[in-house]
């Protein structure tokens, strides 16, 4: 039989570079070090741990994608999502974290960003600045289109006026991109997208959610009161937010699917090493019949969620269309993520009700999975819109 060679393709979907593998391995550490003994502080406070950041950025995870020339790290899709795959199997906050700054900001900089944006921002992005992305408000959910968030043409530029709302990482970002319609009469069409600094007059962080799960992230609103924004901080083309929006969104989902194997991983691991020590009529709850095959079952649907993931990340590296593939995996992943936690908590008993024990956030965390970047029932209609089309 022939041998593989991963440079040329064909290879199994779980069989990793050298590169990917020595990246995921010191994530992996680095979680288990760094950011596990801090994960349930982090959890009460809802607040990020400032000492991490510097951390993230040290290590390059906030500029997976960027080019070294820009002081990125200079490497794949698939590699960012291995690496949120592997920081939310300790904690799903960090992992979003990491996520919206590489698969949203970061991407959407390197697939739409002239050279001079690019070289503005993205050595920023990479080693100091953290970023986040705002397109929802309050009515502009599901419809990500209908958005009241205006830009109106001024002297060198535009002036935002609006608000958005469920912007994560909000509290700690200093870039922006913001989605806002420059010509409501033409609909969608009128969206364009912006960079907008927080430096800049007139805008502001604002209320920050109280939320179910990963609480260690922050999701706020923002204000933006007659921001001027220069002309060349447009991102793309003026009247054409709309596109960069979805293809940057459905790349983004990739990267939650993979904060959602992470949680179900994370839970598993959990749940295998506890039903080994607990004991209960007289043998370790492990031992019987019913409990392994519920430990298999979970086994069995991770895995195939993480095909799922792996196989839409290496789609979108290899310049294939990954569009049916991303909304699958995200939509399955979200699914299983909930599932095996929910499993866990059975398997913990009273104990897994409990803040004692680690399964009962990994629950929490993964209900988000199931609505943001697209709610389940939109990746069910992007699924069948494919089909069917």
């Amino acid at each position: 039989m022939a041998s593989v060679d991963l440079a040329t393709g064909g290879a199994p979907l779980t069989v990793l570079s050298e590169d990917e593998q020595m990246f995921r391995d010191l994530v992996r550490q680095f979680a288990d070090d760094e950011v596990r003994p801090r994960v349930h502080a982090m959890d009460e406070k809802q607040q990020m741990d400032p000492a991490l950041i510097p951390q993230f950025f040290e290590m390059g995870l906030m500029g997976i994608e960027v080019p070294e020339e820009l002081g990125g790290a200079g490497v794949s899709f698939f590699t960012a999502a291995l690496v949120v795959e592997e920081l939310s199997r300790v904690d799903a906050s960090v992992g979003v974290f990491v996520d919206v700054q590489n698969t949203l900001v970061n991407n959407a900089f390197l697939r739409w960003g002239s050279e001079e944006l690019k070289a503005r921002y993205l050595p920023q992005l990479a080693s100091e600045k953290v970023g986040a992305y705002a397109l929802s408000e309050a009515g502009s959910g599901s419809d990500a289109f209908a958005l009241a968030t205006r830009g109106v043409k001024a002297d060198g530029g535009f002036r935002l006026t609006g608000r958005k709302l469920w912007i994560t990482n909000g509290a700690e970002a200093e870039v922006f991109i913001v989605f806002a319609n420059v010509d409501p009469a033409a609909g969608y069409k009128g969206i364009t997208a912006f960079i907008v600094e927080k430096s800049f007059d007139g805008f502001s962080v604002g209320k920050k959610e109280d939320k179910l799960g990963i609480r260690a992230s922050s999701t706020t609103e923002l204000v933006l009161e007659d921001v001027f924004v220069p002309a060349e901080n447009v991102l793309g083309e003026v009247g054409k937010g709309y596109k960069a929006a979805i293809e940057t969104l459905n790349e983004g989902r990739i990267g939650i699917g993979a904060q959602m194997i992470g949680i179900g991983q994370g839970a598993l691991d959990a749940t295998a090493k506890y039903v080994m020590e607990r004991e209960q009529f007289g043998k370790k709850i492990g031992d019987f019949q019913g409990v392994q095959f519920q430990i298999a079952q979970m086994a069995v649907e991770l895995e195939a969620a993480r095909l799922m993931v792996y196989n839409a990340a290496r789609l979108k590296d290899a310049g294939q269309p990954f569009l049916q593939q991303a909304a699958m995996a995200k939509l399955f992943s979200s699914q299983v993520a909930q599932r095996i936690a929910s499993q866990c908590i059975d398997l913990y008993g009273g104990y897994g009700f409990t803040r004692e024990y680690p399964v009962e956030k990994f629950y929490r965390d993964s209900k988000i999975g199931t609505i943001y970047e697209g709610t389940s029932n939109m990746q069910l209609q992007t699924i069948a819109k494919n089909i069917l089309k």
